[in-house]
């Protein structure tokens, strides 16, 4: 069975794919960028939790990432509306079906990615922030 934390990254993932770009979870940046676009989801870190005692409670703001990344000659306006979709996919459902308490995307953070033989592609981490609780940490 898997646990609280699997099912929610597995609910995201879930989400990002009825998106019109490619979204894989945990994989490498592959040579060529689809047409699209591409998602990769990271699992990131679930931090430190709060607890509260009776019952016990173990409460995480995991911060999970999204690579976003599109190449071609209309790359910043492609890029725009990929996060702007992002944004609309995650605002139809904050609680990713009443798995978690809360999901929140954070701005886009620039990165460099080259790539040899190629146009320059335009990529971002995009931090998301995803509240829930669980009543042991490794369940």
């Amino acid at each position: 069975m898997p646990t609280s934390r699997e099912t929610i990254l597995a609910a995201l993932h879930a989400r990002l794919l009825a998106l019109p770009a490619t979204a894989l979870r945990g994989e490498v940046l592959p040579e060529r960028v689809p047409a699209g676009g591409l998602l990769i989801l990271r699992d990131g870190e679930p931090g430190e939790p709060e607890v509260t005692l009776s019952p016990l409670v173990y409460h995480y703001q995991h911060r999970a990432e999204i690579e976003a990344v599109v190449q071609g000659a209309a790359r910043d306006s492609a890029f725009d509306t990929l996060c702007a979709s992002i944004g609309t996919a995650l605002a139809a459902d904050r609680t990713l079906g009443g798995l978690c308490d809360w999901v929140e995307a954070e701005a886009p953070r620039p990165v460099d990615l080259p790539l040899e033989g190629a146009a320059s592609p335009k990529a971002a981490v995009i931090p998301v922030v995803l509240h829930y609780s669980t009543a042991d940490p490794l369940t």
